[in-house]
């Protein structure tokens, strides 16, 4: 399981080798470990049928026992995840239960001297409802006051809660898009936005303290629990009307047919009581999608990057007549859509196009409405498309890159407020996009609503959002993007993983598709390496494990491990200039496959 690692994808990544007595003196050891672990929760203040479980692995299935005590499961920058079921190594009660004592002993740490309350919610997976109970009742016995959700609800909607009601911190118990066998948790900060430096690494170093079940308050909070309910969804929906920028165009276009599916997520209901709000009468749900469902039934994955995830929604789209398809991820921070093409048919739009339609179509917007006034600003990741930062500064907008993660995002708002400047919007090409500053994470609530007002208002415009994108390219620049997804499931892979990265550190390409490298990013390292003069300089981010591979054509290639997945991925941006909306086809076919050349190259593919 340990023993003779090696990459097949890189071959400059060397086999290693272990003799026999190294092998069978590691396993040992590992089964001792997996062996007392699982013996103390039989042994501890566990539940009979927790105990039962644990039994049953230990009898029948000694691999899935392994994977379930072999590590503790980490509570990580973001916050929990993992797949649900028994063991220190699993998202459970007890796992919930100790990360959850460790973040409060933090908050009360930060917050000595004051009364402190929390905001919690929950998705619709698998016992996301205990979990998220669980978590509040701890919260509680801490001394705080806790704001509990009365039902599922978005992610934006938690974030946008811990600001309205002045909290300390928030807890969202959900898994995002993962497969239906996760879950987990994100922990918010007093901003709205997740956890980050320095309190993330702090957070974790408290979690680390909790060893055991029995160091955590179960109970004792009595009356300090607050049910939210319409209320606040209600505040939260007002302060997204103001967000949006041509009324007109939805009054002129309210017929605008929309098929909308949450994937069975906590979309259901604010997406399409917003997109109703807002002006639009033609909104049409995928019944099959429509009822909240942690078992995803009617997808392989309920992740709207996926077009498997969309194709019900097509489908319905495509009967219908409809013109617009949306789909929200089960706790509707992210959107996926598709639009009709110019032959008619509906063609995905991936995470970077969305973010670029939509960057393009609120300065465009706020420019025409006078609004535009040089202290607004923009913010994309690092892998997000450089198109988003070409169309900020033909409209003289200021524009940030920050790493991998909306809670980077959440940071710039905070810091650029105190400037009195204006956040008008950000995105990552995962899908994630927010519209203004209410809220401090991605939000597919006001996402979806700008998406379809820019729908309508395309159509004043006579045209349509696959002419508006075409438009874009041939004005900027036709950028194309790929990400490909490497996965890696256990310690295995998890080792698999960290030797790819380490190979290509130590071995970079020195060029890609027969353009030189010219520059190497290395994130961990807080490093940029100028391949043409040897000149280093500083990289002024968080430190990540993150390369970017820069060529001189404008190629740049990403790799990165995943944080919340065991995947590593690779990321492909490509560019060309689109002399006329006529050559688009032919200008994208090469891009493609320039994509896949790249692909072939550093043998990612077979």
């Amino acid at each position: 399981m340990f023993f003779c690692f090696y990459s097949l994808r890189n071959p400059s990544v060397s086999e290693i080798h272990f003799d026999t007595n190294t092998y069978n003196t590691m396993k040992k050891e590992l089964e001792q470990l997996v062996g007392d672990k699982a013996n103390s929760w039989l042994q501890g203040n566990f539940d009979e049928q927790t105990k039962r479980r644990v039994r049953e692995l230990m009898e029948q299935d000694p691999a899935e026992l392994t994977e379930a005590f072999y590590k503790n499961l980490e509570f990580g920058t973001g916050g929990l995840r993992g797949i649900m079921g028994v063991g220190t190594n699993r998202m459970n009660t007890y796992t919930v239960g100790m990360a959850t004592q460790g973040l409060a002993n933090y908050i009360r740490l930060q917050f000595p001297d004051e009364k402190i309350s929390v905001a919690v919610a929950h998705d619709s997976r698998k016992n996301s409802p205990e979990f998220a109970r669980t978590v509040a009742e701890i919260f509680a016995a801490n001394g705080f006051t806790v704001y509990l959700f009365d039902g599922l609800r978005p992610t934006p909607e938690l974030s946008f809660t811990v600001r309205e009601k002045g909290c300390k911190s928030g807890v969202m118990v959900t898994a995002s898009h993962n497969p239906k066998e996760y879950n987990g948790y994100k922990a918010y900060w007093d901003d709205g936005g997740q956890v980050t430096a320095p309190h993330d690494t702090d957070i974790i170093e408290e979690v680390n303290k909790i060893t055991s079940p029995d160091m955590v308050r179960w109970s004792g909070g009595t009356g300090k629990i607050v049910l939210l309910g319409e209320e606040m969804d209600r505040t939260y929906l007002d302060k997204l009307h103001t967000l949006m920028l041509s009324p007109e165009a939805v009054q002129a276009h309210k017929n605008l047919k929309i098929v909308y599916t949450p994937l069975h997520g906590t979309g259901y209901k604010l997406v399409p009581q917003f997109l109703k709000e807002v002006g639009f009468d033609n909104v049409i749900l995928v019944p099959q999608q429509a009822t909240p469902d942690g078992d995803f039934p009617s997808v392989a994955s309920p992740n709207p990057e996926e077009k498997s995830a969309l194709q019900l929604a097509i489908d319905l789209a495509s009967r219908e007549g409809a013109d617009l398809v949306m789909a929200t991820d089960p706790d509707a921070d992210r959107v996926g859509i598709a639009i009709r093409d110019d032959r008619g048919e509906f063609v995905l739009v991936n995470g970077n196009q969305t973010a670029s339609l939509l960057t393009y179509y609120c300065l465009r917007r706020w420019s025409e409405l006078g609004r535009l006034t040089g202290t607004q600003y923009i913010v994309k990741t690092i892998v997000t498309s450089e198109l988003l930062a070409r169309i900020a500064r033909a409209y003289g907008v200021e524009y940030f890159d920050v790493l991998t993660g909306f809670k980077h995002i959440a940071t710039v708002i905070r810091e650029q407020e105190v400037l009195g400047k204006t956040f008008i919007c950000g995105g990552e090409e995962s899908y994630g996009f927010l519209v203004g500053s209410y809220v401090r994470d991605k939000d597919a609530v006001v996402s979806c609503a700008m998406v379809a007002e820019m729908a309508a208002w395309v159509r004043t415009q006579g045209t349509t959002l696959y002419g508006l994108l075409k438009e874009i390219y041939r004005e900027y620049g036709f950028f194309k993007e790929s990400l490909l997804s490497l996965t890696m499931k256990g310690k295995e892979g998890a080792e698999e993983i960290q030797q790819m990265m380490a190979a290509f550190r130590a071995t970079p390409p020195t060029a890609l598709c027969g353009s030189p490298v010219v520059q190497v990013l290395d994130y961990e390292a807080q490093v940029a390496t100028n391949l043409v003069t040897g000149a280093q300089t500083p990289i002024d981010l968080p430190r990540s494990n993150v390369l970017q591979f820069v060529t001189e054509d404008s190629t740049i290639v990403s790799a990165r491990p995943s944080g919340t997945e065991p995947k590593i991925k690779f990321y492909f941006g490509v560019r060309e200039e689109l002399p006329s909306v006529e050559q688009f086809h032919t200008v994208e076919a090469a891009l493609d496959a320039k994509i896949e050349a790249l692909k072939q190259e550093l043998n990612l593919i077979k």
